[in-house]
């Protein structure tokens, strides 16, 4: 089910932050009240779409900054492999230079709470615990978090399609702009566009420019 309009589900968890250091008890809560938070789930470290979202990211990062917005990345990996990945350079298939957090939801409990978790698991009928699904690693979820902690965007890929980064600015500028103006952003609406009223004499009059 959808968690856009609800509040995000809190976690404590393992992260590695700055790129360097281990954090036991890294906690998404500490943003609440604060700013606004672009969560995102990967598959797996080491792999192929993967680093090039991480890094897409970080190249992004004073865009988001600049705006406000946390990014924080998180897969089903140990913070140990997310260690050894973010201090490993580019050129040997690493992510280092990465600085902002990447969660470790080893347990997969972050994964399911986001309804990102490529299957699930459940006992058979030998009382067995196991996984039924693609595999026990989360999809590529993004969450956009606002300062009460509530999600207004949520967007969910297959393993192989890989995100656009520059949409989540956009969602995030559209957010902004709501809140600034009262309006509503249309299709393709991008920061300078003209908005809409949300009345039927604002939807005219957006018609009759365009």
């Amino acid at each position: 089910m959808s968690l856009v309009g609800k509040k995000a589900p809190l976690f404590t968890a393992p992260a590695v932050v700055n790129g360097t250091q281990i954090v036991e008890d890294f906690s998404i809560g500490q943003y609440i009240g604060k700013q606004e938070v672009l969560f995102f789930f990967y598959p797996k470290d080491f792999t192929f779409v993967c680093p090039t979202e991480i890094l897409a990211f970080q190249e992004k990062l004073a865009e988001f900054e600049k705006r406000g917005v946390a990014v924080i990345g998180c897969s089903t990996d140990t913070a140990e492999s997310h260690f050894a990945w973010l201090t490993t350079p580019k050129n040997k298939g690493g992510i280092e230079g990465v600085k902002y957090p990447i969660v470790a939801d080893e347990s997969k409990a972050v994964a399911m709470n986001y309804g990102v978790l490529a299957g699930q698991y459940n006992y058979n009928d030998e009382g067995e615990l196991v996984f039924e699904g693609v595999a026990p690693i989360a999809y590529r979820g993004s969450f956009f978090i606002d300062k009460e902690g509530v999600v207004r965007h949520e967007s969910i890929n297959f393993f192989p399609i890989g995100r656009n980064i520059d949409e989540y600015l956009r969602i995030v500028d559209a957010w902004h702009h709501n809140l600034e103006h009262g309006e509503v952003c249309p299709a393709n609406w991008n920061a300078g566009d003209d908005a809409m009223t949300p009345s039927f004499e604002g939807v005219a009059d957006y018609q009759s420019k365009h």
